[in-house]
């Protein structure tokens, strides 16, 4: 079913009885072209685009859980293509781009809403470091004001400019930027991929993946055996226990990032402001509420929670920088397992097991890339080379030491980054 204005006032008028599920709910067949380990954002849109610009229709995302359970459905919503470092910034400049013709591919209303990301700055080296991030991301084709104290002030007179200890110099605007609603980019992913031929398999978790001379044959689940010519790993958090399933040790850490949500309120955060002393993000969601969060627990864990000094730490982050938000109250909390790695940047690249392809380490940047990395990582299924915007996701930088990606400068330590 296609939606138009048209079939949403006919639905409207006749008691919204015509609707028709998203995707269906296929068993597992047999035997497919390509399994995409994985029905998060990242698998979901790998599936759709190898479907949309490859013709590969026997294809299968298997979820362990269902659609919008893991980290597609827990994280800040945030969307941009502000990165400084080269690899990194051609890869979110073309994600971006594919966000902003998302829809219309989708036919799906993904709530894509281009309100602007605002990066604080409080010293002179951040403003040093804003101006060469800003000109790194106009020479890579995007947006970027610099402004001034008075120029952030006139457009967010909220913020506590009088505080001493972290005074704002001024912002990076990133006009582009915004938020879309996180749910509604797997729903849109997930229906367009069905449409096309894919099946989408819930309550299927992969326990074992099938190795013949070298060669990945298919995957043993909860549901049977499934063979398969080609197999992606696209699991986030999980990626170094599903890649040990096929004897593989990543350069994985896996960490709980904490998000909160208040109450819904008048319409008070138009932008997306980030807090360049504090690691501190927030924005307002349509709904109403503030939707925030700030560093990562910093030990290394599987549980989709948190703990109790990190909610102390984004709490008095966010009081730092705009007190008004003092007597909001908080409704939910919640965590997504990040897959982090050492150098801060991605991978997606083949491995040395032939049809084997991995897309993980994705760190912060997990829900931005969504169309990004679909689309990139496809191509590489599909035509076994990497896409242009993805060429230096490479597995092996991390064990030669060629090409690494140290896109925050502190080292290769997971938990600084």
């Amino acid at each position: 079913m296609r939606f138009s204005a048209l079939r949403i006032l006919k639905e409207g008028l006749t008691g919204n009885k015509g609707w028709t599920p998203h995707w269906r709910d296929p068993a597992p067949k047999p035997a497919y072209d390509v399994i995409v380990i994985g029905g998060g954002g990242h698998g979901l849109a790998t599936a759709f685009y190898l479907a949309q610009e490859h013709g590969l229709t026997n294809v299968a995302v298997l979820e362990k859980g269902y659609i919008g359970g893991g980290n597609v459905g827990r994280n800040t919503t945030i969307v941009r293509a502000n990165y400084n470092m080269p690899g990194n910034s051609e890869f979110y400049s073309h994600s971006l781009k594919l966000w902003e013709g998302l829809e219309e591919s989708l036919n799906y209303n993904v709530m894509h809403s281009q309100r602007g990301v605002l990066n604080l700055f409080h010293s002179d080296g951040q403003r040093d470091y804003a101006a060469r991030r800003a000109n790194s991301m106009i020479n890579q084709g995007d947006d970027a004001i610099l402004l001034d104290r008075e120029g952030v002030r006139k457009m967010v007179p909220y913020l506590d400019f009088e505080n001493v200890r972290f005074p704002i110099y001024g912002a990076l605007y990133h006009p582009r930027g915004g938020t879309a609603r996180h749910d509604a980019v797997a729903w849109g992913y997930a229906r367009g991929a069905d449409m096309r031929g894919v099946d989408i398999i819930q309550n299927c978790e992969v326990t074992g993946i099938d190795i013949d001379n070298g060669r990945v044959t298919g995957v043993q689940t909860t549901r049977g055996a499934i063979k398969a010519k080609k197999v992606g790993i696209v699991v986030a958090g999980r990626s170094s226990q599903v890649a040990a399933m096929a004897g593989m040790r990543l350069p994985i850490e896996s960490h709980v990032l904490q998000a909160f949500v208040t109450e819904g309120l008048k319409p008070c955060i138009d932008q997306v402001i980030t807090f360049g002393m504090g690691h501190f993000y927030i924005s307002q969601s349509d709904k109403g509420g503030l939707v925030f969060g700030g560093d990562l627990d910093m030990y290394a864990s599987y549980a989709a929670r948190g703990n109790l000094p990190l909610v102390e730490h984004v709490m008095e982050a966010g009081m730092t920088l705009m007190p008004m938000i003092g007597k909001a109250k908080v409704l939910r909390s919640w965590g997504g397992i990040m897959d982090m790695s050492p150098d801060g940047s991605p991978i997606i690249d083949k491995t040395h097991i032939q049809g084997l392809y991995l897309d993980c380490g994705w760190c912060y940047g997990g829900f931005k890339a969504v169309p990004g990395s679909g689309n990139c990582f496809a191509h590489l299924v599909a035509q076994d080379r990497p896409h242009p915007a993805a060429a230096r996701f490479r597995l092996d930088r991390f064990r030669t030491g060629v090409g690494l990606m140290d896109e925050e400068g502190t080292g290769s330590q997971h938990n600084l980054h």
